[in-house]
């Protein structure tokens, strides 16, 4: 009895020296994996993005054609028939409209009637003409009367001259009667109907060519240097993964009154058939020759005298500190010409606490 009792003291006694020793091993390992883990240090990261050091600027403009003419009769009459509709295109030549004819036809048969009377009184007069000449030669006749021979048939001779031109006159009136295109284009109003009477001149059709085209804009005075020497593009709104090349043609003298700014036209030399009138385009101009640089934040460059470094942070969350070249200083941000490369993590806040064997986490914003 006495030994049992031993015993089952020797037990417990040595399962506390076991739970006492396993209690102290495992406090050994957390304080050794405590010792080992570091702290991962988040930090706010810009990408760095090279463009030109002068932002390009893009304004909103309209699609219109260089020239828009107001075609009208040259004639006076009444309106026949109109032969085309608004947006309608045409080609060289071809007929927009037609006056009634009568009245013209009338006036060139006159002038054809005139025309041979006064043929038969000039062949009758250079008759006389000769007759008196040759009665002069052999004596029969005066001298005066020779001078009215020759003086009637210098007036049939101006007579039958103005009346062919008259006829030249009234068959181009007849001509006049039909309006033709005389440009390729697309007709963008009508200001007449049938039965309408118009007179000479009056605007009958406006056609806008198709030949040129041209973006029209309105410019700040404070980009008019850079519209004249920079370069310049233009996208349409309904196609704006393709650009054309655009060339200042021509700038207002003076600024409007009420926005300030300075209307100019650009021409088109490479638009297609894509590019339709009245189109709502964007026109950027940018500077011919700039430096490209990123833009950072001034937080962002770390300096220990020597040079200017930043931190890049690379997809393992490691640090390195690498040396920058610096364009210049603005009031909140610093230009970089080298020494990252294009979409590089940059961090942008307390960098002066980083260190290079340091591990970070990225956050793309501040919270608080």
């Amino acid at each position: 009895m006495l030994a049992k009792s031993i015993l089952s003291s020797y037990s417990r006694l040595l399962a506390g020296v076991a739970l006492a020793v396993m209690a102290v091993a495992l406090a050994g390992c957390d304080s050794t994996v405590a010792q080992k883990a570091e702290p991962v240090r988040p930090v706010l990261v810009a990408t760095a993005h090279y463009e030109a050091e002068t932002p390009a600027r893009s304004f909103v403009g309209t699609v219109k054609p260089r020239i828009e003419a107001d075609m009208g009769f040259r004639v006076a009459g009444k309106v026949a028939k109109r032969l085309v509709e608004v947006g309608q295109h045409v080609e060289i030549g071809q007929p927009l409209a037609t006056l009634d004819e009568v009245d013209l036809k009338l006036q060139a048969a006159q002038a054809e009637a005139e025309q041979s009377a006064a043929t038969g009184v000039q062949a009758q007069a250079a008759a006389a003409e000769q007759r008196a000449k040759d009665l002069k030669a052999k004596g029969w006749t005066t001298d005066a009367q020779m001078d009215s021979a020759k003086a009637t048939a210098d007036e049939a001779r101006a007579r039958l001259n103005r009346a062919e031109r008259s006829v030249e006159l009234t068959k181009n009136s007849l001509s006049y009667a039909t309006l033709e295109a005389d440009a390729r284009g697309v007709v963008t109003a009508t200001m007449i109907e049938p039965g309408q009477v118009v007179a000479s001149g009056q605007t009958a059709i406006r056609v806008a060519r198709l030949a040129e085209k041209e973006a029209v804009v309105a410019i700040p005075e404070t980009l008019l240097g850079r519209a004249k020497s920079g370069t310049a593009t233009v996208t349409l709104w309904s196609d704006p993964n393709k650009k054309y090349v655009a060339k200042l043609r021509e700038i207002a003298p003076n600024a409007d009154a009420a926005t300030r700014t300075y209307l100019a036209k650009f021409s088109l030399p490479d638009a297609d058939d894509n590019v339709s009138l009245g189109m709502t385009a964007t026109l950027t101009l940018a500077d011919a020759a700039t430096d490209r640089v990123a833009r950072l934040p001034l937080s962002a460059l770390f300096n220990e005298g020597d040079k200017p470094s930043l931190y890049v942070v690379d997809d393992k969350g490691d640090v390195v500190l690498k040396p920058v070249t610096v364009k210049a200083y603005e009031s909140s941000e610093v230009l970089i010409t080298g020494g990252v490369v294009e979409g590089a993590k940059i961090v942008t806040l307390g960098v002066q606490k980083l260190d290079p064997s340091q591990k970070v986490r990225v956050v793309s914003s501040l919270s608080f």
